[in-house]
């Protein structure tokens, strides 16, 4: 029999293009390497309408794909249900996203889920992550090396 769900969790950025999707397919690969995935229910969401129901940037597809962790993710919008019961934590890319969660938040009673800002778990600091929509693969590059730095810290301080 498979454990029960018992931690969830939600990234949250403005659109769909690139960290957000890395982020997320980074932590679904880091929870099934670990074997921990049957504990876990992950999801990520947009704050914007900008790029609903579209699929990753091709170079973040390209990118995680070297990684082994294809990405299957198509935009969706946070919604007032993303705060209660649904999510433990929201894992934010930025502080405009903290200005959006907290007014989506605000209608919610019982608003259950932490927020927390993805770039503090990176070693460095380096606590907003460079936009990378209009750079090179390189740049996709550096930010999925963000990310697993970052997700793999904080599944190690969430777990």
């Amino acid at each position: 029999m498979a454990e029960q769900v018992t931690k969830s969790g939600v990234f949250v950025c403005l659109g769909n293009l690139c960290l957000l999707p890395t982020a997320e397919a980074v932590f679904r690969k880091l929870v099934t390497d670990q074997n921990i995935s049957d504990t876990w229910r992950m999801d990520s969401a947009v704050t914007s309408t900008y790029e609903l129901g579209n699929p990753p940037d091709y170079r973040g597809q390209v990118c995680m794909k070297k990684h082994g962790s294809p990405m299957s993710h198509v935009a969706q919008q946070v919604t007032k249900e993303d705060f209660a019961p649904a999510f433990d934590c929201i894992l934010r890319m930025d502080e405009s996203n903290r200005r959006d969660l907290n007014r989506k938040s605000n209608q919610v009673k019982n608003c259950r889920p932490k927020f927390e800002l993805l770039g503090s778990y990176e070693p460095q600091k380096q606590l907003i992550f460079e936009d990378r929509y209009d750079g090179s693969n390189a740049h996709f590059e550096t930010t999925y090396q963000q990310c697993v730095q970052c997700c793999r810290a904080a599944l190690e301080k969430i777990r």
